[in-house]
């Protein structure tokens, strides 16, 4: 082929991720993603109700061996997932680049600390235990032990604005503590996100853990609240109105519903607060034999 020629764009399809594959949306719905300036850039999947129920079922699956997994062993796939996200760097510059539209150097530095924070949960997963459980004083022979468990499966309504820091600060504690998730990207800008999924696929992360849908939140999100087999929704993303309709569906099972705090700097230190949110507590009374003068039988 001589220089001349011009050769045909080969643009990205972009789709869900759910339950370890790349499906179109079952409705065959999509809409139209632009940037910043309006400009056209792809076309995402339009989720519906049954995708959303897709997701779930895989979720919930996953969760099982992802929960019993060692907290050593989840670190290292978090860890794994921020060495491939490391290899994609310049991909996720462009798209976040163009999502939010950042220069170039902006964009890089909102990469860069989406990789860092990654690996900042990482660290979290097996030290978190240490943190908010422990032996209790208590008066008796026994041993009183609370150790932290996770939730179950969490819907995530993703930050709209920060399209992938905000993504990731939202997706890495739920899954860094055993929960599995069910993650509604951004609306305006999902292209990150459904970019995040192939990262995923190949970081040893078991299919079902995260499942990314992109969409209408207003559309999905009811659906999700109200779900039997979701045990916890995160609001990061949604606005006052959708927020309340979503607390209200989600009273109906007991869901813990963590509120949308606005954040103005998702670049700013996280805590440990959204990893205690999905978090529950066990408590165990173990017999020590009697407890007397010369101090236990054992």
């Amino acid at each position: 082929m001589s220089e001349s020629t011009a050769r045909l764009n080969v643009f990205k399809t972009y789709k869900l991720y759910v339950g370890g594959k790349f499906p179109r949306s079952e409705s065959g719905r999509v809409y139209e993603v632009t940037d910043s300036k309006g400009n056209w850039l792809a076309n995402a999947p339009l989720s519906s109700r049954k995708d959303a129920r897709d997701a779930v079922a895989a979720a919930r699956k996953a969760f099982g061996g992802w929960s019993g997994a060692t907290a050593y062993n989840r670190g290292q796939i978090l860890y794994r997932i921020a060495e491939m996200l490391e290899g994609r760097r310049e991909q996720f510059v462009r798209e976040v680049g163009e999502a939010e539209g950042l220069s170039k150097s902006k964009a890089a530095a909102v990469v860069d600390a989406a990789i860092d924070r990654w690996v900042w949960y990482a660290g979290w997963t097996d030290k978190i235990a240490q943190v908010v459980g422990g032996a209790n004083p208590v008066a008796g022979p026994y041993f009183n032990l609370s150790t932290p468990e996770p939730t179950g499966v969490v819907t995530v309504v993703a930050p709209q604005d920060s399209s992938f820091l905000g993504l990731v600060s939202v997706i890495a504690p739920v899954i860094a503590t055993g929960n599995t998730a069910v993650v509604i990207a951004s609306e305006k800008a999902p292209l990150p996100a459904l970019s995040l999924g192939e990262v995923l696929a190949t970081s040893d992360l078991p299919g079902g853990v995260v499942n990314i849908l992109s969409g209408k939140a207003s559309e999905m999100g009811p659906h999700l609240a109200a779900h039997q087999d979701v045990n916890a929704i995160d609001l990061a993303g949604a606005d006052a109105a959708l927020a309340k309709e979503l607390e209200i569906a989600a009273a109906d099972n007991l869901k813990r519903v963590l509120r949308p705090q606005p954040v103005d700097d998702w670049t700013g230190d996280q805590g440990t607060a959204r990893m205690t949110a999905f978090l529950e507590t066990k408590t165990v009374w173990h017999p020590t034999g009697s407890l007397g003068a010369s101090g236990s039988s054992y």
